[in-house]
């Protein structure tokens, strides 16, 4: 790449799937600044405070700078050869299915075409799926049982277009928050829009709500099951689109139920239910907008489908403002589908049938095409712990985190006979299984296309050379393909050639005027040149040759023609089922799910210290009522357990969490915490169509974890913390802090003294601060134990224990020792009395709690008042359902 970078590169966002424009700055060879790019289609200037946050998850530490073999740095050579001559060697005892690749809605489309492309093309398997199994399978699946191709009929103009939305089954507020706060804008505009939110939690989406159904968890199947036999028994379907454009209505019909039952198998107010479906009765412009809350599901795909029935019912698809929307969760999934990242598809959105088959085989010019769908992502680990497959690629993803039942996806692991993980980070619970660790290029530093979830394809562009010897992931698989034997056909030496050949794919015999035809086509971008392809601008597909570019003369549903055999959309027949219970039901129900700040298992947001501000560790929301039954109090450690994991977590009250229900968030992996790992306690049932697995439903049990003592901890190294029962590891801006726990054991009364419990800190802490000047306070009668540990004018370990945590110094003191230079007054910094400033809220300009709480107290009355105050809610825009919550909050409290 030349040195003489512009001032400003035009780049994708690589988190969720809305696909935001970056506009990166680069001055000195760094990015210095980041901000959303004013022109692009999906976020039109806006970034959320992670996207803000991209340029302080660059540079070198921790990252995979070199392949490495067991272990051991080698050079490319040396590892290429290893993963060629063990892939070949296993495929050649053992045949083609005895091999899989692993992939990630991380990685561009280049990288995903030309790794099916080899499996699916040369080796001869299809054992190749990608984490999109785990977030957008149903949807899929859905999608091409009732509309015959996984094309999603909207766009993000219809979330600000449409009369009623309803958001089911996502927080996105705080999961894709620049679409949230385009249909805030929206709705602010035009007050008479109606927004309805269904979810077992009330969420900061819920800020925006109408209505909010609380229903009970899994039940949503019911809830649209119920809406179609409303909307028959009120006379409000569209016959003649029915007529002319779909099939199996009647079927469907049949497995609907009623009002009343629905309102009693969802657990919610019967009026409330019925006002929803009133609207939605009356509203021509409806958007169904669901998310994770329906697809982790074992019955995710029937829910999609009931979505589905209802927008077919009233014809209420393929025109302005109105559709079955599921948002994607990554910001690459949908490019991953398009070219057959997952085990049952082939490329450019063609299935196994003969034709098809045939079809590939001419345009790849292989005999050895997969004629058969391939194992999906939890049965392909299944394989691995039985021995069915011995050797896997896993690419930008960690299963060892993401997948259910993860104690049992690492130990398959360990026994694989080949398990090659390319990454851009060395250490995560997945790289330290493998035999082979080849170092990817990460973003800033790849160069290709995404395609968000309105089917906008934008580029992704290298911002600076790799770091190391970081390579992009297409090369590595090209430079393997080409050691196995097939170097003619990875012969690419850019992403503009492989993007072209992906482009061709997606026409060939691919005729607009047949029945058979494929709505997955862009080769009208076939014959762009390298200079086209570097300045390509984001564009919306089907793109067939006949368009020449004009994205507009080609709708995705022309004339109401779908991607069936006989363009007709198809009714499935949806029998609503509650999540099923485990043998002996345990009293309290799981869900999990995503919060504001953080991604996926925090490879890259951790290395932003500031997106930990606003939650910097795992926790267990419970309603009040459940945690007084249980004598749990918020901020104590609580013992979570079913029949596959144990976890330590600390408590959260929450009134917005129905009684009996818990959530817990999914980002935390073996890196950050002891117990941070939710999926433990996930069985990995899947859906039968999709094999989608129900990561939102588990039952277990809570118990008060006995504590006697609570240590909170910074330090400029990082530290060994694995003597202590739990904790949790927090990256800051010079080093790193810790929330520690000492057990309380049982009948051990002298374990448990004071003067015990005092030397087990003191042992930990000596080999750290060894040579360190001390200024220490210690309670010899109590656990309490105070102690900075310095070195000139520095502080580099400061530690404080207490028997009650909440007499802890709180997160902002404790990261503010670090910028403390140490002089004569220093001792004062060991009185933890009074309270801090308080969590953090606002992530983009670092507003705190109490700052907020004292600017409506001195009159402050609305978020934008906040904003022009304080700032906070001004950037992203992330934190304004908070702002409102709090001023909500305070209000009350001063009327008291």
């Amino acid at each position: 790449m030349s040195s003489a970078l512009p001032p400003q590169i035009q780049t994708t966002c690589p988190y969720c799937g809305v696909g935001c424009g970056v506009t990166a700055t680069i001055d000195k060879g760094r990015v210095t600044a980041v901000s959303g790019t004013q022109d692009h289609p999906a976020n039109k200037g806006r970034l959320c405070v992670k996207g803000s946050a991209l340029h302080e998850t660059l540079g070198e530490h921790g990252r995979l700078l070199h392949p490495q073999i067991n272990s051991c740095r080698t050079d490319w050579n040396t590892a290429l050869d290893v993963v060629a001559a063990g892939f070949s060697d296993i495929i050649k005892r053992h045949g083609p299915d005895s091999v899989a690749f692993y992939l990630s809605g991380q990685l561009l489309t280049e990288d995903y075409y030309v790794a099916n492309k080899l499996m699916k093309g040369f080796i001869g398997t299809a054992n190749v799926d990608t984490n999109s199994r785990l977030c957008m399978a149903s949807a899929v699946a859905g999608y091409q049982r009732g509309l015959g191709a996984d094309a999603v009929p909207c766009t993000y103009e219809d979330l600000e277009n449409c009369d009623l939305l309803i958001m089911v089954g996502s927080n996105a507020a705080w999961t894709h928050p620049v679409l949230f706060q385009r249909i805030s804008t929206a709705k602010q505009q035009r007050p008479e829009m109606k927004v309805v939110v269904i979810d077992p939690r009330r969420t900061a989406t819920c800020e925006l709500a109408d209505l909010h159904l609380r229903i009970a968890p899994g039940s949503d199947g019911f809830v649209f099951t119920g809406l179609l036999r409303f909307l028959s028994e009120k006379k409000c379907l569209n016959e003649d689109f029915t007529a002319a454009h779909t099939e199996g209505f009647a079927a469907a019909m049949d497995c609907t139920q009623d009002l009343e039952t629905t309102a009693k198998k969802a657990d919610v107010d019967i009026g409330e239910l019925e006002q929803f479906y009133r609207w939605f009765a009356r509203t021509e412009k409806t958007v169904t907008f669901y998310s994770q809350g329906i697809n982790q599901s074992a019955t995710g795909t029937d829910k999609c489908n009931a979505i589905i029935n209802c927008h077919l019912a009233t014809g209420r698809i393929g025109k302005e403002g109105m559709g079955p929307f599921s948002i994607t969760g990554q910001p690459n999934a949908m490019g991953g589908r398009e070219v057959g990242g997952l085990a049952n598809q082939l490329a450019a959105h063609m299935d196994f049938a003969e034709e098809n088959v045939d079809r590939m085989a001419r345009f790849w010019q292989s005999d050895s095409i997969a004629n058969k769908p391939g194992l999906k992502a939890v049965d392909m680990f299944n394989a691995i712990d039985s021995g069915e497959i011995k050797a896997i690629w896993i690419m930008a993803t960690n299963p060892v985190v993401s997948l259910p039942d993860p104690q049992r996806v690492r130990a398959a692991l360990k026994k694989c006979e080949l398990v090659v993980v390319s990454d851009c980070i060395e250490k995560t619970d997945t790289t330290v299984c493998a035999h082979v660790l080849l170092p990817a290029s990460g973003w800033g530093e790849k160069d290709g296309t995404v395609t968000n979830s309105e089917r906008c394809i934008s580029r992704q562009r290298a911002l600076l050379p790799a770091a190391g010897d970081a390579k992009p992931d297409w090369w590595m698989i090209c430079e393997v393909a080409k050691r196995m034997g097939f170097a003619q056909h990875f012969a690419f030496t850019s992403p503009a050639e492989i993007f072209r050949e992906h482009a061709r794919l997606s026409g060939f015999e691919n005729d607009p005027l047949s029945n058979a035809r494929r709505v997955f086509d862009i080769s009208a971008l076939a014959t762009l040149d390298d200079e086209q392809f570097e300045h390509l601008s984001p564009i919306r597909w089907p793109l067939p040759a006949s368009c020449n570019g004009n994205q507009l003369s080609t709708p995705l549903l022309n004339d109401n023609r779908f991607y069936t055999a006989n363009g007709k959309a198809r009714f499935i027949a949806v029998t609503a089922q509650m999540p099923q219970l485990p043998t002996e039901p345990l009293p309290y129900t799981l869900n999990t799910g995503r919060v504001r700040d953080q991604w996926h298992t925090m490879t890259r947001t951790a290395r932003a210290p500031r997106l930990l501000n606003h939650t910097d560790a795992p926790y267990l929301a419970l309603n009040p009522l459940d945690a007084l039954s249980t004598g749990i109090g918020d901020g104590d450690l609580v013992r979570v357990k079913n029949s596959q994991a144990e976890l330590m977590m600390t408590a959260v009250l929450d009134t917005g969490q129905r009684p009996g229900e818990v959530f817990v968030p999914i980002h935390w992996s073996a890196q950050f915490a002891a117990h941070g790992r939710v999926n433990e306690l996930i069985s990995s049932v899947t859906d039968p169509h999709s094999g989608q697995p129900e990561s939102k439903f588990a039952q277990l049990t809570l118990q008060l974890a006995p504590v006697c003592c609570w240590v909170h901890l910074i330090s400029r190294e990082e530290l060994d913390v694995s003597v202590f029962f739990y904790w949790v590891k927090i990256p800051v801006a010079k080093g790193w802090r810790y929330l520690l726990a000492i057990r309380q054991e049982p009948n051990k009364e002298s374990h448990n003294s004071a003067t015990n419990i005092l030397q087990t800190l003191n042992d930990f802490l000596l080999p750290s601060t060894s040579g360190l000047q001390r200024i220490e306070l210690t309670n010899t009668a109590t656990t309490d134990y105070r102690a900075l540990f310095c070195q000139r004018d520095q502080i580099h370990i400061a530690a404080f224990s207490a028997v009650k945590r909440n007499s802890l110094p709180d997160t902002a003191r404790m990261n503010a020792l670090l910028d403390h230079q140490v002089g004569a007054d220093s001792w004062r910094l060991l009185n933890v009395s009074g309270s801090g400033p308080g969590r953090i809220i606002c992530s983009c300009y670092q507003v705190s709690e109490s700052a907020i709480v004292n600017a409506v107290r001195n009159g402050a009355k609305t978020p934008a008042e906040l904003g022009r105050l304080l700032r906070c809610g001004s950037n992203c825009g992330s934190c304004i359902p908070e702002l409102k919550q709090l001023l909500h909050r305070t209000e009350k409290s001063t009327e008291k």
